[in-house]
């Protein structure tokens, strides 16, 4: 037996082993993930998965629903946000205040520089992991 061959078994054994262990259920798995941006004056979602829509609340701050709510709120989030210039101003996805909701059926991010001052992003990209 060649040595391709043997690799080609080992990965087919090892692709089965892995079937078995993670399926939708995995805490791994992402629940819901968005890209969306502001442009043009309007929020626009390029892709996502187990996410009906986004709303824009303010300059900078968003609301994302879930299209199937999650079990409850103690889930994490991660998330950034490209700079809307060439010029080195940051952006960041964060929560800033107790107002901010994160509920089973959706969450409030905000996208802001690094002067903490809320901000559009043309691109934002959101992670849920529950």
């Amino acid at each position: 037996m060649s040595l391709a061959s043997r690799i080609g078994v080992l990965a087919g054994r090892i692709g089965l082993e892995v079937k078995t262990k993670i399926d939708a259920g995995h805490p791994g798995l992402a629940r819901a993930w968005v890209c969306f941006g502001y442009v043009g004056n309007q929020v626009v979602v390029r892709a996502a998965h187990n996410v009906a829509s986004v709303t824009r609340l303010a300059a900078g701050r968003y609301r994302v629903h879930f299209a199937s709510p999650l079990p409850d709120a103690n889930y994490a989030w991660v998330g950034v946000a490209r700079s809307n210039t060439n010029t080195g101003t940051q952006r960041l996805l964060i929560v800033r205040a107790t107002a901010d909701e994160k509920t089973p059926t959706h969450v409030d991010v905000g996208c802001a520089t690094t002067a903490a001052s809320f901000a559009d992003s043309a691109e934002i990209d959101l992670v849920v992991y529950r």
